[in-house]
């Protein structure tokens, strides 16, 4: 069993277990999350209904916080000396998935 939920502005494919690295999560670790389902498979049922849906249920434990990786921008300009360099890590969060319950 399977499901593909939405998490932090995008779809992963959960099953119960996984590791998933999401966008960050409010909570601490430990603190158990419930994710949005889009579509469920059971074997060889597909599961798409928007009223079937509602009555599932994905949870998550929080597991970490984590860092992206590092993106450095760069600004430069021709013959006026002048370049910027900026970094940045976008922050996110470590979810094990615990339960699908359909």
């Amino acid at each position: 069993m399977y499901a593909i939920v939405r998490a932090g502005g995008r779809q992963e494919k959960v099953s119960v277990g996984d590791l998933v690295n999401v966008d960050k999560v409010v909570g601490d670790p430990g603190d158990t999350v419930d994710l949005t389902p889009l579509m469920v498979v059971d074997g060889g049922t597909v599961t798409t209904e928007a009223a079937k849906l509602a009555a599932v249920t994905v949870t998550a434990e929080v597991v970490k916080p984590i860092k992206g990786p590092k993106i450095v921008i760069m600004k430069y300009k021709n013959k006026s000396g002048y370049r910027k360099r900026q970094g940045h890590r976008q922050h996110g969060s470590q979810i094990r998935i615990t339960a699908i319950n359909a």
